[in-house]
């Protein structure tokens, strides 16, 4: 097996190696597709080096989006609310719903069978005691991201629809999944568009040079397409 993934992940390499310059959103697209040949339907990711230092707070790139053709996964979503809102939450079709019990089972056994975790603000005091375990995570609900709200339907259908939650690390970079391989090349340039187009809007007033360093496209088992950065902040505008 180990092989065949070295064989296959070479060939992938092999239409990469011929890219001497950076290409368009659209050309990245179509040569990710074609290195997508594991036998399950990968992901598709952007990487992004930005021009900033995060151990400034001001700046920090942090957000949301919901892209225009989904993400195509399966997102699972628990909601932390008091019982009055936890009937919403469950007619919405969020996958775990509840409070004392999820809190003690993240606590206790770190648990963490979902993707996405929605509070409502009247619950924040004992959900504030999961930060250490979700924040490092990127899975604690933030006002700011939208994910601290008594609005539980629109919220959990905005997730579920393909809204996703970006976060710069802490040496500048920044990763997300864009849809998958079965996107057509059109769908991928089109999620990735609107991604880099909030990128560029929440660019820091204190960063200083470039914002966008180097943009690549992946993937879930193959290497990293350059994308032409000028043309990626055309496109974005």
């Amino acid at each position: 097996m180990a092989n065949k993934e070295g064989k296959r992940y070479r060939e992938a390499q092999d239409l990469v190696d011929g890219q001497e310059t950076p290409v368009s959103m659209m050309q990245a697209a179509e040569i990710v597709k074609q290195t997508a040949t594991a036998g399950f339907d990968e992901s598709v990711d952007m990487d992004l080096r930005l021009g900033v230092d995060p151990q400034h707070a001001d700046q920090m790139v942090r957000g949301s989006i919901t892209l225009p053709h989904g993400t195509g996964r399966d997102v699972t979503v628990l909601v932390l609310a008091s019982e009055g809102k936890q009937e919403e939450a469950e007619e919405a079709g969020a996958d775990h719903v509840g409070l004392d019990q999820y809190i003690g089972r993240i606590q206790e056994e770190n648990w963490l069978d979902f993707d996405v975790a929605i509070a409502t603000p009247d619950v924040m005091g004992q959900v504030g005691q999961l930060g250490r375990i979700l924040g490092p995570r990127g899975l604690m609900p933030n006002p700011k991201s939208g994910t601290v709200t008594m609005d539980l339907a629109e919220t959990i259908d905005e997730v579920k629809s393909g809204k996703i939650e970006f976060r710069v690390d802490r040496s500048g970079n920044l990763h997300t999944p864009i849809g998958k391989a079965s996107f057509t090349a059109k769908e991928l340039c089109e999620n990735a568009n609107t991604f880099l187009s909030e990128v560029v809007r929440l660019r820091p007033p204190s960063s200083k040079g470039l914002h966008l360093r180097s943009v690549t496209m992946s993937a879930t088992m193959g290497p990293p397409v350059r994308v032409d950065r000028s043309s990626v902040i055309s496109e974005a505008r």
